[in-house]
């Protein structure tokens, strides 16, 4: 096949770009990788150096592709499917990459240092990472008021983004109950058959999450 991925089931970042895949049906490959094993860790460190999954390996162009962003628009321009992660249009293209960048390092990144931290015993300040999600969630709750999807009337590269993000972060500091419209977005991406896809999967292997005991029982 002509596609490869390297990836765990667990992993956040790596939800993103199954979600993008599963979204137009590309045929891909999957290959695991426990970076925990050695074998595992020097075979992915000798096709991206940094050590850091998801990378897409392209047997067709001779590519290996790295960072979840850039896999899913390398997806998007050399193997579209019915559903475009990117919008033609310039304007509407930032504004979903600009949403794509927010889900990344305002929801994502508090939500890592504050694992990382728990398995490692190393020190963060829990407090400020947690006031960086409250911001972002009433960032979200004012923009979902008057649409549907985060960027125009699509499911897009910023949704792949938001749903991974959004699902652990609610394990760490669940919405606010008057944050209907955070709510609603959250629960229509999690019905969205991708994402639902994706979730079924990493099933077996909340277990290893710190936080499982936080996942809500319809998801286990």
């Amino acid at each position: 096949m002509s596609l490869t991925l390297y990836y765990h089931p667990l992993a956040s970042f790596c939800h993103k770009v199954l979600i993008a895949l599963y979204e137009n049906g590309t045929a891909f490959d999957k290959r695991i990788i426990n970076l925990g094993d050695q074998a595992d860790r020097a075979e992915l460190e000798a096709i991206w150096p940094l050590c850091k999954f998801p990378v897409l390996r392209d047997n067709t162009h001779r590519r290996d592709v790295p960072e979840t962003s850039i896999i899913i628009e390398y997806l998007d321009r050399h193997y579209p499917g019915a559903q475009p992660m990117i919008p033609a249009d310039w304007d509407d293209a930032l504004d979903v990459r600009l949403w794509d960048r927010f889900f990344d390092n305002y929801v994502q990144e508090p939500v890592t240092t504050i694992v990382t931290a728990h398995l490692t015993g190393l020190s963060c300040d829990q407090t400020k990472e947690r006031t960086k999600l409250k911001t972002a969630y009433k960032m979200i709750e004012k923009r979902m008021s008057t649409r549907s999807w985060m960027c125009g009337e699509s499911f897009s590269l910023a949704e792949c983004a938001a749903a991974p993000a959004l699902f652990y972060a609610a394990t760490l500091l669940p919405f606010p109950e008057e944050y209907l419209h955070l709510q609603g977005y959250f629960e229509r991406l999690v019905s969205r058959p991708s994402v639902k896809q994706v979730l079924e999967e990493a099933k077996p292997y909340f277990p290893m999450y710190p936080f499982a005991s936080d996942i809500p029982d319809r998801f286990l």
